[in-house]
């Protein structure tokens, strides 16, 4: 039991100070007087003012309270590497065994899992969780079983008593990691991109040559195999092979004795792009669509525009001399023998045979469709004369034959049902707001796939794949209608751009592909095909296991399926006709980026709270009891401060001075007061 002198004022402290100050001023006024009873009145007044104050003692009846010390265990993904998970299961067991033993002890076991998505651990974070729902005045010590490698340095805490660190690791571990400082999400195609890499030997590694080997692999391909230097950047110059996604893979073997092969593989992700668009047109004659295709290919900044135009035919006559005219021959033999492998996409808009460019060059653009070019027709009457360009070496990789008719009628254009499912129509705007085309030359198609149709649904738009090249042919000279707004005009520029993007091959256009979007650990599997149904798709994880998963249509020509993968790494996607492969989440997770047990960040906090840090390979410390603001930690042990927290059981209040005791002073000193002062 405590006891304590207590006030309780029966009036505002405002009044009683000025109640005090009325005292004193009298009795300053009867002592300068010469009162003979003045200190009589004094002590008066300072019985009435002590009796204002209500002076009160106050017992206590209180109960001791038990310490509290925490024990605070890492189960993240680096604490199960080797024995960790072991040794910091049997550390917390003993641990709290030998706190249980001492009196007056109460323990807190706290786990760590590993921290949402690819957070780390979050250690410090659970430590201040824990603090803030336990009284802080109870606190005794804490005791962080870790292989110090925590992501939330910025949340610690301010402790009331010892941190201390029992280190996991062993000092003899070793890891080594293979680490991509620098690699950029977008590549241009056919430009070398720089990937910056370093490959870190840590902890107590063995030492060797100083060489590692590297594979190398993209999109899941065989990889190949380098030695490269240990603990220095090596800058490897790359080149995508397609554009789209390309996955680049880089690993490391697993070395003897190592904690980990979770960091030995680093897996990039790039798009490649092209930088610009060559472009060659030739048109055959001057028209209201040529300049329309011209001004098209030119606004857009990202197209290098080569004309190939014919002014003036050899069959015109009209008696100026060649050496008069002000045109500059172009160059024939260097665009369509030497550099035609330099354009990405060649239009023959209107184009006839004249003479001008012989069979040989036409020839040569045959064989650059196969090689992997592209070639776009926009036929004219002259497609549908003898001068016809198909009856030329170019038959050999056109879609459609013509039939010697041109219809001259106006028509909507509209989409087929097979283009409703191409991605080069489908998604277009309703074909009931498009203005009318006002010719068609009529063609009987010999191959590809027709996505629209015109008069009497007639073939108007044919898509079509040579060797490894692409061609579309377009049986009107009219869409240039659409670009004058006529009738309200059409959707010629997105057409015409995904017509292009289709032609040079781009991933989102194409219409027959397997393709994988990735959002953290999940996947949307897309599958594009221009039949009614898709096969099923089977996903090969990281670790060997197969799924297989049903698609559904989501729209015309498209099927998704949704996966979510455990592991972290490399999935091959497969089904009856393509394969292709994406990573989920890093290559090598923030738990692995660095393995080996330190207390180079948690020493700073440990040091602030005068803990220590032991390594639980030598043994467990003793615990001892501390004072408060002494040193913590020692040789072989580690200590905790004790709290002499308590609670109040019961509390008693007794007056000091009870009123009939007050009353009976007060009125005897001034009584005695009075009569000093009568007899003087």
């Amino acid at each position: 039991m405590t006891q304590t002198l207590v006030f309780d004022p029966l009036i505002p402290m405002a009044l009683l100070l000025a109640a005090a100050v009325v005292v004193f001023a009298g009795l300053a006024l009867a002592v300068w007087r010469g009162l003979a009873g003045a200190w009589l009145r004094g002590l008066a007044g300072i019985v009435v003012l002590a009796a204002l104050a209500g002076p009160s003692l106050q017992s206590e009846e209180r109960g001791a309270l038990n310490d509290i010390v925490l024990i605070i265990s890492d189960e993240s993904a680096s604490q199960r590497l080797a024995e960790r998970a072991g040794v910091t299961k049997d550390a917390s067991a003993e641990l709290a065994a030998l706190l249980d033993a001492r009196d007056n002890i109460d323990v807190v076991r706290v786990s760590v899992p590993d921290g949402q998505g690819d957070a780390g651990t979050q250690l410090l974070t659970v430590l201040n969780d824990t603090l803030a729902e336990l009284p802080q005045g109870r606190i005794a010590g804490a005791f962080l079983i870790s292989d110090g490698r925590l992501h939330d340095l910025e949340r610690a805490p301010v402790l009331p008593a010892p941190l201390h660190l029992l280190l996991s690791g062993k000092s003899a571990d070793w890891d080594r990691r293979l680490n991509v400082t620098n690699a950029p999400a977008f590549a241009i195609l056919g430009e070398p991109v720089t990937l910056t890499l370093k490959i870190e030997d840590m902890g107590a590694a063995p030492t060797g040559t100083g060489f590692a080997p590297l594979e190398i692999s993209i999109d899941g391909g065989p990889p190949q195999r380098f030695q490269v230097p240990t603990d220095a950047e090596i800058e490897l110059p790359l080149t995508l092979p397609h554009g789209g996604r390309n996955v680049i893979q880089f690993t490391v073997p697993t070395a003897e004795g190592e904690l980990t092969a979770r960091n030995n593989t680093a897996l990039i992700q790039m798009n490649g792009v092209r930088d610009r668009l060559r472009v060659l047109l030739v048109s055959g004659e001057p028209h209201a669509g040529g300049r329309t295709w011209r001004n098209l290919l030119k606004s857009d900044s990202s197209v290098d525009l080569v004309h190939f135009t014919i002014l003036r035919p050899p069959e015109k006559q009209d008696g100026v001399p060649v050496s008069e005219l002000s045109l500059i021959a172009f160059p024939t033999r260097e665009l369509f023998l030497e550099k035609i492998e330099d354009f990405d996409l060649i239009i023959f808009d209107r184009y006839k045979r004249r003479g001008i460019l012989p069979s040989l060059y036409l020839e040569n653009v045959a064989r650059y469709v196969e090689n992997g070019g592209a070639v776009l027709v926009a036929a004219g009457p002259d497609f549908a004369s003898a001068d016809s360009i198909y009856r030329s070496p170019l038959a050999e990789i056109l879609p459609a034959a013509p039939t010697a008719r041109v219809i001259e009628q106006g028509y909507r254009p509209d989409i087929s049902q097979l283009g409703k499912r191409h991605p080069v129509t489908a998604g277009l705007p309703d074909t009931q707001d498009w203005g009318r085309w006002m010719r068609q030359i009529e063609v009987e198609p010999s191959a590809g796939d027709v996505i629209m149709t015109g008069v009497d649904e007639k073939p108007l738009l044919i898509l079509n794949r040579v060797g490894e090249g692409r061609v579309a042919m377009l049986a009107s000279d009219h869409a240039w209608l659409w670009n004058r707004g006529f009738e309200g005009g059409g959707p010629q520029l997105e057409l015409l751009r995904r017509l292009a993007h289709w032609m040079m091959g781009e991933p989102e256009l194409e219409e027959d592909a397997l393709l994988a979007e990735a959002t953290g650990q999940n996947m949307r599997i897309i599958r594009r095909t221009l039949r009614e149904n898709a096969a099923p798709v089977s996903v090969t994880a990281p670790d060997g296991s197969v799924t297989e998963l049903s698609m559904t249509e989501t729209e015309p020509g498209r099927f998704e399926a949704q996966y979510s993968g455990i592991d972290i790494g490399l999935y091959r996607l497969r089904d009856d006709a393509h394969e292709t492969v994406i990573g989920l989440g890093p290559a090598a997770p923030r738990e692995f980026e660095k393995t080996i047990a330190t207390a180079e960040f948690l020493g700073p906090l440990v040091d602030k709270t005068r803990g220590g840090v032991a390594r639980l390979e030598d043994r467990l410390p003793t615990i001892r009891t501390v004072r408060e603001g002494r040193p913590a930690a020692g040789r072989g042990w580690l200590g905790i401060t004790p709290r002499a927290a308590y609670e109040t059981l019961s509390v008693r209040q007794t007056a000091l001075l009870p009123a009939w005791l007050v009353l009976f002073l007060a009125s005897m000193l001034i009584l005695a007061a009075w009569l000093r002062e009568g007899r003087r």
